[in-house]
C-alpha cells in the first residue's frame, strides 16, 4: 500500500502536479506530457517514475508500438487522497465550530 506521504511528496513538485492535471484529461504518452508540461523527455521520465512509485499513475504499452508507454491517472488513489483531505477538513470544521461556541459563550458571560 502506498503511503499518503509518498503521494503528497510526489504532488509537491509543480511539474508532477501539472502532469496529474494533464492526465486528468485522459491517458497520454510521455512525449505528449513532456511537450505540454514544457520539459525535456529525460526530465519527464524522472517525474513519471516518481508518480509511478507513488502509485498516482499507471502505464501500459501501446498495442501498435511496444516501445511507447501510455500513462494513466489512477483515480482510486486520488479518491483516497480526497477522502483523507475530507476527514481533515471535517476535523477542523468541528474544532473551529467548538472554538466559535466557546468564544460566543465567553462574550455572553461578560
Amino acid at each position: 500500500m502506498v503511503q499518503q506521504s509518498e503521494m503528497f511528496a510526489a504532488l509537491a513538485d509543480p511539474t508532477r502536479l501539472r502532469v496529474v492535471e494533464l492526465l486528468g484529461e485522459g491517458p497520454q504518452r510521455a512525449g505528449e506530457l513532456a511537450s505540454r508540461a514544457g520539459v525535456s523527455a529525460p526530465v519527464m521520465s524522472r517525474h513519471l517514475r516518481q508518480l509511478l512509485q507513488a502509485g498516482l499513475v499507471s502505464d501500459t504499452r501501446d498495442p501498435d508500438d511496444a516501445r511507447a508507454r501510455i500513462f494513466t491517472l489512477r483515480p482510486e488513489l486520488i479518491t483516497s487522497l480526497q477522502a483523507w483531505i475530507d476527514q481533515v477538513q471535517a476535523h477542523w470544521d468541528e474544532q473551529l465550530g467548538s472554538f466559535k461556541t466557546h468564544v460566543e459563550e465567553k462574550r455572553r458571560t461578560r
